[in-house]
């Protein structure tokens, strides 16, 4: 009798525990898949998520996305959103019941070309005075995933990337504080070793030109296309410098949204060129916040004592400047409204984002949602390999302990 009683007890037991890892298992939901147009080009960018929970992601280059959901979300509403589409929306239950999950947007024209505008420069003007009603400009934090990759004599040589959580108050202010929370590298096969003064975020910051800059009267305004998004037609003007560096604002036709920015720099004091990008989109109040951000910084260093000596050893010609580039790349994963405390603990020292020294969580890359690869990420992963045959997740696991 006890021997039954002791079978049936551990049979209870193992019963509990096969349903609480059950349960476990099922209460995270990758949702993946891939954006097209309806030329089979994929569209990069776009919004994926449930808006009314603040949840996604941006698609990548190549138009993938991906991103985690609980049982809790499985009745609301993914919404697929791109300038100059038209958005489509599908349930989280739908969405998982699916095969292909290959969505493609159908493209929104807009007829704002036959509709007389005022003058440019006054439609750019009201949009920066709307910034703050326009955007999210109170206290609220953005866990998002900061990567780099480091590229010298045309070959990338070195990666970073990082999970920081932000402490923001929109592009009407400044970045009020960041944390940088899990970070894991490649194997460092740099010979330049450039460090910045500060962490790569603040120069996002930085080159914001609705943070920092010229006024925006300085610059010469024309309208260059017309295009639509969120429901509504968004105009497209861009803002050229004497100096031929220029600047682009989509901006909404009715609500005076800024929904993206693009940057061209050739005339600088530092470096050869900078591009970038950055992406806000809708929270699930109608405010705007930061999405997606990209940049590349060329330019080139004077080529350093020791390895001019090893290209007099190796009898190449000596070289005075070596070409050298970065590429940032972030994702913004989570956002916190502020809606209640946010408990957030800052940095205090300022300096390059090599030198936070993390302890490597195996775990955390093991779950976080990870964007899909790109081509361009396969091809500088695929340079760092090649160099010594050695796989980036074995470069990971020597690298980050």
């Amino acid at each position: 009798m006890k021997q039954l009683l002791y079978f049936c007890k551990t049979l209870f037991i193992c019963l509990v525990f096969l349903q609480s890892a059950f349960m476990m298992a099922q209460s995270y939901i990758t949702i993946e898949g891939v954006v097209y147009d309806e030329y089979n080009y994929p569209v990069p960018y776009a919004s994926v998520g449930i808006v009314a929970k603040n949840i996604g992601t941006s698609s990548t280059e190549d138009g993938g996305f991906k991103f985690i959901v609980t049982n809790d979300e499985l009745s609301d509403t993914i919404e697929i959103s791109s300038i100059g589409f038209q958005s489509l929306e599908i349930t989280v239950q739908d969405f998982i019941a699916l095969t292909d999950k290959t969505f493609v947007l159908k493209e929104m024209i807009t007829e704002l070309g036959e509709v007389s505008i005022e003058n440019p420069k006054d439609i750019v003007k009201k949009a920066v005075k709307k910034l703050k009603e326009n955007t999210i400009s109170k206290k609220h934090k953005l866990g998002l995933l900061y990567r780099r990759w480091s590229v010298e004599d045309n070959i990338c040589r070195y990666f970073i990337e990082q999970y920081m959580d932000v402490l923001d108050r929109g592009p009407s202010s400044y970045l009020m504080d960041f944390d940088v929370q899990h970070s894991r590298n490649s194997s460092d096969y740099r010979f330049i070793r450039n460090e910045q003064d500060r962490h790569a975020i603040k120069y996002m910051e930085h080159n914001n030109p609705l943070r920092n800059g010229p006024p925006m009267s300085t610059y010469s305004w024309k309208k260059i296309d017309d295009t639509f998004y969120a429901n509504e037609d968004v105009i497209v003007l861009q803002g050229t410098k004497p100096n031929g560096n220029y600047i682009t604002f989509y901006i909404g036709f009715d609500t005076l949204k800024i929904y993206k920015i693009e940057k061209n720099s050739t005339a600088m004091k530092i470096g050869k060129s900078l591009t970038a990008l950055w992406i806000y989109k809708n929270n699930n109040r109608g405010k705007l916040y930061l999405s997606y951000h990209k940049r590349q910084w060329e330019g080139a260093v004077r080529t350093p004592d020791h390895v001019a000596r090893a290209m007099r050893q190796a009898g190449e010609k000596e070289r005075n400047y070596i070409p050298i580039s970065y590429r940032h790349e972030i994702f913004v994963l989570d956002l916190d409204n502020g809606e209640s405390k946010i408990k957030f603990q800052g940095e205090f020292e300022q300096k390059d984002m090599t030198l936070y020294k993390i302890p490597y969580d195996h775990d955390f890359w093991k779950n976080v949602s990870i964007p899909p690869e790109t081509k361009f990420y396969k091809k500088n992963i695929g340079e760092l390999e090649s160099l010594y045959d050695v796989p980036i997740k074995t470069q990971f696991e020597y690298s980050n302990r």
